[in-house]
């Protein structure tokens, strides 16, 4: 049987106004050719239902999307925070809790990462450019997906090096927040040239890794195939 992914969503509406659950199909894409099925997760499943959803996953992909919620974490206020979902943040934050906790293997992908780091108790800048010192331009167009912007120096020693077998990764880069403060249990992976904290991952779990940028437009990458082949080989175990 093949594993059963989930993969988290967004609130939006059609272009009539109509409420939509939204995924961008890169996602599924890099699921299904890793060998998994995805499993779609709305944002707005109670709590009943997000338990026996959760009990069928084998494992989950926290994708990219809105900011944060301040709530949750001590951040400063700023006005390019956009496209907050209260639903969203209360569904994930449990997910990865319980999947730290648990042991179900879980991928964070850009905000999935910024989950992770505020979910395990880390904080985020809440807008790079005026809160990092020097820091480099982290927040392209959408139109630039699959352009290569900067380079991630992956740190030696950490399953992310293992999996993906390249210590220097050229990454896109679609985000404005970004780690502050890691969160204590986990570690620090990769790392970009202005200091920027590019992957986490959590020791001696066995799959919880979190990436800033956004693997699932770079599939035709060794090691982003090994990243997501290995996300759905652990998880079928």
């Amino acid at each position: 049987m093949k594993p059963l992914i989930g993969i988290t969503t967004n609130q939006s509406k059609n272009a009539n106004g109509q409420p939509t659950v939204m995924l961008m199909q890169s996602y599924i894409n890099a699921v299904m050719q890793a060998g998994g099925v995805p499993v779609l997760i709305p944002s707005m499943i109670h709590n009943d239902g997000w338990d026996a959803l959760y009990a069928r996953l084998d494992g989950v992909l926290f994708s990219g999307g809105g900011d944060i919620a301040l709530e949750h974490f001590p951040g400063d206020s700023h006005p390019r925070i956009d496209d907050v979902d209260p639903e969203r943040d209360s569904v994930e934050l449990k997910m990865i809790q319980t999947a730290a906790e648990d042991g179900k293997p879980f991928l964070g992908i850009c905000r999935g990462c910024q989950v992770m780091n505020v979910a395990l108790g880390g904080t985020l800048y809440t807008h790079i450019p005026d809160q990092l010192a020097n820091a480099l331009d982290h927040s392209y167009p959408g139109n630039m997906r699959t352009v290569l912007v900067h380079e991630v120096k992956i740190e030696e020693g950490t399953r992310i090096a293992e999996v993906m077998g390249d210590p220097i990764l050229k990454v896109n880069s679609l985000h404005h927040q970004g780690l502050k403060d890691i969160a204590p249990s986990l570690r620090v992976a990769g790392i970009a040239p202005d200091g920027l904290v590019e992957a986490v991952e959590l020791p001696d779990h066995p799959f919880a890794l979190g990436v800033q940028w956004h693997p699932e437009w770079l599939t035709d990458q060794e090691p982003t195939q090994n990243l997501f082949r290995k996300f759905v080989e652990v998880a079928g175990k």
